[in-house]
């Protein structure tokens, strides 16, 4: 499975602090925003990504990650100039993606939960249709909505309803078959003159080919494209981290446990951040001293 991060946009709902900034680079406690969303795509085992962002933006995601051979995995960029909205990333990734199925995830979305990676690797895992995912939320008109019948399977999908059908509201996180790339290419452009992913989703429900996994009680999402959403991420973040002294979206530490690089190569990257908390973080698990693989 392939996977695409969707970081392009220019943040004009956040400035001014985005006016010379991508959102996705702005920090979430001790890391940018862009860390969390890469996070979540390596523990689902995904180790050749592409990041969609703005020609203006893509030369930072590139100084910040570079071909990502330091990871131990393959990451590979593409431009989305104006926005066209998220399937049109699968038009734009199309030879990136090839013959294989594909995971996207938008540039903005942290999760956090201790049964993620089980739920993401099954979601990678999956051969045929698609898979979302729904988590409850006290302001359900402003995503996409889930709408379930009596005994609880999903027969509706609404994009932001004034009377939602339910709380339960689908995060930005998707996992699709190859037919995906087909299926995007044959949406037609919304009232506001974008590709919708619900359109997309809705044509899986229909036939029958979509799965949608709850994150129940114990999973936090935040959509951080917002000022309070991304103070919230942080203050959760710094939270979980210093109670725990366990890092949450720590790149090294996942890749190191999925054996993506040795025990020298995470020394080396430890020894680039000599002198912050990081770096000391890294230290302690090229000594040993944690070996509990966390998101």
């Amino acid at each position: 499975m392939k996977g695409i991060i969707l970081a392009g946009g220019y943040g004009t709902r956040m400035y001014p602090l985005t006016k010379v900034i991508s959102k996705h680079l702005l920090p979430v406690y001790d890391k940018p925003l862009i860390y969390y969303p890469m996070s979540s795509l390596l523990i689902a085992g995904i180790k050749e990504i592409l990041i969609i962002a703005t020609s203006h933006d893509i030369p930072r995601y590139h100084e910040l990650f570079g071909d990502g051979s330091r990871f131990g995995i393959s990451i590979k960029y593409a431009a989305q100039d104006k926005p066209g909205g998220i399937p049109e990333a699968f038009i734009i990734g199309e030879e990136f993606i090839g013959k294989d199925s594909v995971a996207l995830i938008l540039g903005d979305n942290v999760f956090y939960s201790q049964i993620l990676s089980k739920l993401l690797y099954d979601a990678a895992n999956k051969e045929n249709g698609a898979t979302i995912f729904g988590v409850f939320n006290n302001s359900p008109k402003d995503f996409g909505v889930l709408g379930f019948d009596a005994m609880g399977k999903v027969i509706s999908i609404e994009e932001k309803p004034s009377n939602p059908k339910s709380n339960y509201v689908i995060p930005g996180l998707y996992f699709y078959d190859n037919k995906v790339i087909g299926m995007a290419k044959k949406l037609k452009p919304s009232s506001r003159g974008e590709l919708e992913v619900t359109d997309l989703n809705k044509k899986y429900l229909e036939q029958g080919n979509l799965t949608v996994k709850i994150l129940g009680r114990g999973t936090a999402w935040f959509d951080a494209g917002t000022y309070n959403w991304l103070l919230e991420a942080s203050q959760f973040i710094s939270t979980i981290q210093s109670r725990q002294g366990l890092y949450i979206a720590c790149l090294e530490e996942i890749v190191f446990n999925a054996g993506y690089i040795d025990i020298h190569q995470l020394r080396r990257l430890a020894h680039e951040l000599k002198g912050t908390d990081y770096g000391k973080y890294l230290m302690m698990i090229a000594d040993g001293n944690i070996d509990i693989e966390v998101l």
